[in-house]
């Protein structure tokens, strides 16, 4: 039965396609006499088989080596196209991760919009999103993952506009979507090429490949940042970076899905072109300066962050920025266990966040305040996910930053800074966090906030649940280093990075009217802060309006230039046809001397252009 279930994984992503399918009806309309409800309990129940299905083939799977199947699609001639899919620990542990967190999601879903209009629909998007998110941990083929990315790309835009009747989230769709097709036709230039020169995009052969390429330095690094660039985008990374700002204003579920495990994909992906990126160093040196930029940068701006889903999605790139410089440091282990302790915590955090917005109907940190009387659970589930983030012993993100800095402190010690101020400004912006909204007196928009319902407070008890027993799954996975080889310095350093920085979140003034500081340079760095250091204006001023002039001048030219060129050979056809009409006799012998003529005209020129005429004797 064991074998059963693991030669039968690659169905895992099918159930959740399953599911979206049977919501079609309810969310197209076709079926109105029910409600939308049955179309959730499809997709409950396919996630729930989804889930079970890959985490009974988890708990047996650590005994066998890793597999691969090839599922032939097409075959004709010399074209073979067909699906290489990975079993291995680590493929089926994601499939766990994804399914086990959307199953968390999609119940606190269905509380969250129970009285939206348009649930089916969301919860049939929702399917697609965890197929492609699925599919995307066992795919063991670059062109697959380059489709499933695809796929993710337009559920994006799918889910952030979802509620298409507000303009401001109908431009984070677009916006959301241009972004990622910037770094997804890069990719694909990427794709084309090494199907060029490798002959095959399963990675198994690519890495086979990779182990004697001969390139030459130009065309290593072009490869090398045309793989990048899709990940980049995905994991919302500078310069891709501000698409996954615009795109908190979509359903908070959704969001809870986008910031752990939709930044995770591309990240993910990333991991597999280790070997790949390995072949040029200029790629190389651009994740590491990539990641270290969107890190510090990203959680300064979310310091200054007055919308706790803004606040908190700046974030997210700041620790998707360490995931890149990890990769970019050839430590793809650590990168991995960032990625799964982040993923749990972030979850987490935004489905506290969830429930304060929907109990309090604001998104404002500065009209909160008072809630942790109030809601219980919800402040327990913050502080929880906020301890799970930050080097917080002995809880997951410690281990993960720990392993980082253990083997780096003697050979890259700015490694060690990157960390350390990360880690300290992310701990002092939760900090902030959680006084503006959980701490001080209740505001008018707080006075009355009861905990949410079971639907809402089930997903987040049982997520602040595993990411208190993260550490002893760790452990039980053989991730965690034994106490004789830990290194204690680097044990302090980073615990004292996490203290001091709760200690300057708990002890900063906060005012509730957020009012501006009457100090010019501190005004300056306020805005330059809250506004991402103004690299939408950037952006405006210099792309938008590039793109925007070589607009103009392309309808110019195509009006007056290829219009009018095809108008003025239409205006001649049509002068030429009336005056032919009048010279026409009806002698068939002068038709033929006409032609004659004209043949004989045409023949000297060419003769002529073509030199034969100066071959003659005469």
């Amino acid at each position: 039965m064991n074998q059963f279930f693991f030669l039968t994984s690659w169905w895992v992503p099918f159930y959740s396609l399953i599911g979206a399918l049977l919501t079609l009806p309810w969310g197209m309309g076709i079926i109105q006499r029910t409600g939308p409800r049955p179309a959730v309990y499809f997709n409950l129940l396919t996630t729930l088989l989804a889930f079970a299905h890959s985490l009974l083939v988890f708990t047996n799977i650590w005994d066998r080596e890793p597999e691969n199947l090839v599922i032939s699609w097409f075959k004709a001639a010399d074209l073979d196209l067909s699906f290489s899919l990975e079993l291995s620990p680590v493929s089926i542990g994601a499939t766990v991760l994804i399914t086990g967190l959307s199953l968390l999601a999609q119940v606190y879903a269905l509380g969250y919009m129970e009285k939206d209009w348009s649930l089916a629909r969301f919860f049939a998007l929702f399917g697609f999103f965890e197929a492609a998110l699925s599919g995307l941990a066992i795919s063991d083929s670059l062109f697959v993952s380059y489709a499933l990315l695809e796929v993710l790309t337009l559920s994006t835009y799918l889910l952030v506009g979802f509620w298409y009747a507000q303009p401001l989230v109908v431009t984070a769709a677009r916006d959301a979507f241009l972004t990622k097709r910037v770094g997804d036709l890069l990719l694909l230039m990427g794709v084309v090429t090494l199907s060029t020169l490798a002959g095959s995009l399963n990675f198994s052969d690519l890495y086979e490949w990779a182990q004697t390429a001969n390139l030459s330095p130009m065309t290593s690094t072009l490869l090398g940042l045309a793989l990048i660039a899709g990940p980049a985008g995905k994991c919302a990374q500078f310069p891709l970076h501000l698409w996954l700002d615009e795109a908190m204003e979509g359903p908070n579920p959704a969001s809870v899905m986008r910031n752990s495990l939709v930044v995770a994909g591309g990240a993910y992906m990333l991991y597999k072109m280790q070997p790949l990126l390995a072949l040029s160093p200029v790629a190389l040196n651009a994740l590491v300066v990539m990641g270290t930029v969107t890190a510090i940068g990203a959680t300064l701006v979310s310091i200054a962050q007055i919308d706790i889903k803004r606040s908190l999605s700046h974030s997210t790139s700041a620790y998707m920025g360490l995931v890149f410089l990890a990769v970019g440091l050839q430590q793809g282990g650590v990168a991995l266990m960032l990625l799964l302790t982040h993923a749990i915590a972030k979850a987490l955090l935004f489905m506290s966040s969830g429930s304060v917005i929907y109990t309090t109907s604001s998104q404002d940190l500065t009209e909160m305040g008072g809630l942790w009387s109030r809601m219980p659970a919800t402040t327990t589930a913050f502080v929880v996910g906020s301890a799970g983030m930050v080097t917080l012993l002995p809880l997951g993100s410690f281990w993960a930053m720990l392993a980082w800095a253990d083997g780096f402190v003697n050979i890259s010690p700015w490694v060690i800074g990157v960390l350390i101020l990360v880690n300290g400004l992310t701990a002092l912006n939760l900090t902030r966090v959680f006084r503006l909204v959980f701490w001080g007196k209740p505001q008018q928009k707080t006075r009355r906030t009861p905990e949410v319902g079971w639907q809402m407070a089930l997903p987040m008890v049982s997520l602040t649940i595993v990411t208190l027993l993260l550490p002893l799954m760790l452990q039980q996975w053989y991730l965690l280093p034994d106490w004789e080889s830990i290194n204690w310095y680097v044990v302090l350093v980073l615990f004292s990075s996490t203290v001091v920085g709760v200690g300057i979140g708990a002890t900063v003034y906060l005012h509730k009217a957020w009012s501006r500081s009457r100090i010019l340079a501190w005004r300056f760095v306020q805005d330059l802060l809250g506004y991402d250091f103004y690299i939408d204006r950037v952006y405006r001023l210099t792309v938008v309006t590039v793109v925007a002039l070589l607009s103009k001048i392309s309808a110019w030219s195509d009006r007056y230039l290829v219009d009018g060129l095809v108008n003025l050979v239409g205006f001649a056809t049509i002068l030429s046809g009336q005056g032919l009409k009048y010279s026409i006799s009806g002698q068939s012998q002068g038709y033929m001397l006409t032609i004659l003529a004209v043949v004989s005209v045409l023949g000297f020129f060419i003769s002529w252009s073509l030199g034969l005429l100066d071959k003659l004797p005469f």
